[in-house]
């Protein structure tokens, strides 16, 4: 393979990185359509780098860190001086917010380089911790999106901007898993009626892009919470962490059907609860017992002994 094509995912990094720049350079002359259109190519050529790398085998180390150092500056530093430039230039807090955004999106990235290297459960490579760069991006600019397609309002107001910056660089730095879609796989039968929808998204996206973009951006904030329920069912169940997506549904199809039916899963958890609670059950009788054999010296059966019966869950003996 040839030295210029195996530089091909970095060209396309370094365009991103352009891409990025050029959103400020639109900032400073006040056409903020401009930076969206500029952003999005950034996000595009972000989507593109990583998987031409794997397609030509020309994955490298210096391939790596110029992705990150241009995830900083086209998802971190952009944004973050485009809604200062936009709504926040003058206030008392706006550059404050600005930093803010840019660090927690420089700590969202190392923590994500980081995590390359720690052994994790095989269903953590489905899900991102926090929201990824690109996504956050994306979700720092609703309220421009909604100024470009309404005009302004109080959602162009110097307030909301800051507190919708801060909202989204917590969700970055923050333990939430997020879907990530490098790992969804399409069934055969959804590949059509898929299609029709990536069709109708790009007729939006043409026809009203900034009404488009913040409703895939609400898409995405909308789907955090099944992604949270799914992280937690399969932390709970391994055996489903090799089956792929259409098995796990039968899965959790079976499982529904044990509850409804009164059955109840072999939870390790569940087993040992049960074991202690039953072990404190007979050392509080046997503790019980004694003191009662040393203060009566006989050793008859006293009231605490039925207690002690419920306890250990066992039934009086019925007299014949």
């Amino acid at each position: 393979m040839s030295a210029g094509v195996r530089l091909l995912p970095n060209a396309v990094t370094v365009v991103a990185l352009c891409s990025g720049l050029s959103a400020v350079y639109f900032a400073l002359s006040g056409r903020f359509e401009l930076c969206v259109a500029a952003g999005g190519i950034a996000a595009l050529c972000d989507a593109l780098d990583g998987r031409l790398a794997r397609m030509l085998d020309a994955s490298s180390r210096i391939g790596a860190e110029l992705d990150s150092l241009s995830d900083l500056v086209s998802f971190g530093v952009a944004p973050a001086l485009v809604m200062y430039i936009w709504a926040l230039q003058g206030t008392r807090l706006g550059w404050v917010v600005a930093l803010v955004f840019a660090v927690c999106m420089a700590l969202r990235l190392a923590r994500f380089n980081t995590l390359l290297d720690v052994d994790q459960p095989r269903y953590a490579k489905e899900f991102f911790v926090g929201v990824p760069a690109p996504a956050a991006a994306l979700l720092s600019g609703l309220p421009l999106y909604a100024t470009l397609h309404f005009g302004d309002g109080w959602w162009s107001s110097p307030v909301p901007v800051g507190v919708w910056a801060v909202v989204v660089a917590g969700l970055m730095v923050s333990r939430l898993p997020t879907l990530s879609f490098k790992t969804v796989r399409v069934p055969a039968r959804l590949v059509a009626p898929l299609l029709v929808m990536v069709g109708l998204a790009a007729a939006v996206l043409v026809t009203v892009p900034f009404l488009g973009l913040g409703i895939v951006a609400l898409v995405y904030l909308a789907t955090i919470p099944y992604t949270m329920h799914r992280h937690r069912w399969l932390a709970e169940h391994p055996e489903a962490w090799n089956v792929p997506m259409q098995e796990r549904r039968a899965l959790v199809r079976s499982a529904r059907s044990a509850r409804r039916l009164g059955l109840r899963s072999p939870l390790r958890r569940r087993v040992a609860g049960r074991a202690s609670a039953m072990a404190r059950a007979v050392r509080r009788f046997g503790e019980e017992g004694a003191g009662r054999t040393n203060g009566h010296g006989g050793g008859g059966p006293g009231p605490a002994q039925p207690r002690n019966r419920l306890r250990l869950g066992l039934r009086r003996a019925r007299r014949r």
